[in-house]
């Protein structure tokens, strides 16, 4: 399979709703689900100078998801609830899991009354997806127990207004998004089982609204796009993985220096292919040649540094439902 559908980036293309899992019956009322919300990656990161009329930026992206992820429970409830574990310090209403569903509600008119409790495992401010995938996972949890086909064109409508990853996150494979990074262009054959080394710092992050401020300051040009597309539809992983870029990663290192002295130690690690940060950071990735040598990047971080590691492999799904 190479690349599949074009959209446009301004409206959902029905040419992606067989990537999509389609509308399976309401699930029982008094049942609760599991629903895995995977990280992401993004191997090509391209932010274009100025804004949009709503100060947003264009950008170009080509992410794909790993096996990490967080765990979603879901149950009908008397009232909205979220909770995470570990408790998150901020109240539920900032939850885009609970902003999900809220918008769940007021696009299909009914009250979105459900307990969720989310199992954190996806590092916050990290660059990893966190919050959107809990959000991509919610939508997709809704529509099962509503039984809405989640190839509705409202439930796009409803990922973009949460979030410019959490469209993606509606999908599995590999793909190209562009515009505020929310408009699907192009899907790609899964890289799966792909090893990933992840590293960022124990503490500390990268505020996304202060990474685009910086980028403002001083634009720095993104790479050739057309190069890693052409790769992606043919394939060729060598030079998928040569492609890997990132413009963001600069402002990543200048905000948190500590990220560029994970940067610079990854890329002195043995069958490492490819070493960027990931969105603004704070992770870094390496791509890896082998398990192995992800394990052994994981376990050096971690014993001889101090940082957060953890090793990963690519993925090829979005949200995974189980019903209890």
């Amino acid at each position: 399979m190479t690349a599949v559908g074009r959209g446009s980036s301004s409206a959902p293309n029905p040419a992606f709703d067989p990537y999509r899992a389609a509308a399976q019956p309401a699930a029982p009322q008094g049942n609760f689900m599991l629903i895995t919300a995977p990280a992401k990656i993004n191997l090509y990161l391209g932010v274009h100078e100025g804004t949009d009329d709503g100060g947003y930026h264009r950008v170009d992206t080509v992410m794909t998801t790993l096996d990490i992820s967080d765990t979603i429970a879901i149950a009908p409830s008397d009232r909205l609830m979220v909770k995470t574990v570990p408790e998150a310090d901020f109240p539920q209403e900032s939850n885009t899991a609970y902003k999900a569903a809220v918008a769940m509600g007021e696009a299909f008119g009914r009250e979105p009354n459900f307990a969720i409790l989310i199992d954190k495992h996806i590092p916050v401010r990290a660059g990893l997806g966190g919050p959107s995938t809990d959000a991509a996972a919610t939508i997709m949890g809704i529509c099962r127990y509503w039984g809405v086909d989640p190839r509705d064109e409202r439930i796009d409508a409803v990922a973009r207004s949460i979030g410019a990853d959490v469209p993606f996150f509606l999908y599995g494979p590999p793909a190209h998004l562009d515009g505020r990074g929310d408009s699907m262009r192009e899907l790609f054959r899964p890289l799966t089982g792909t090893p990933v080394a992840l590293v960022k710092p124990m503490t500390g992050g990268v505020s996304t609204v202060e990474a685009y401020r910086r980028f403002d300051e001083s634009p720095i040009k993104a790479q050739p796009l057309e190069p890693m597309l052409e790769a992606m539809r043919s394939h060729d992983e060598q030079v998928i993985f040569d492609c890997v870029s990132n413009n963001l990663a600069p402002v990543a290192r200048a905000l948190c220096p500590e990220i560029g002295e994970i940067v610079d130690w990854m890329r002195e690690q043995p069958d490492v292919r490819a070493v960027d940060v990931c969105g603004s950071g704070a992770t870094v990735f390496a791509v890896c040649a082998t398990q192995m040598a992800a394990d052994k990047i994981g376990i050096a971080a971690m014993k001889e540094h101090g940082w957060w590691a953890q090793a990963a492999r690519m993925e090829k799904s979005g949200p995974i439902i189980a019903v209890g």
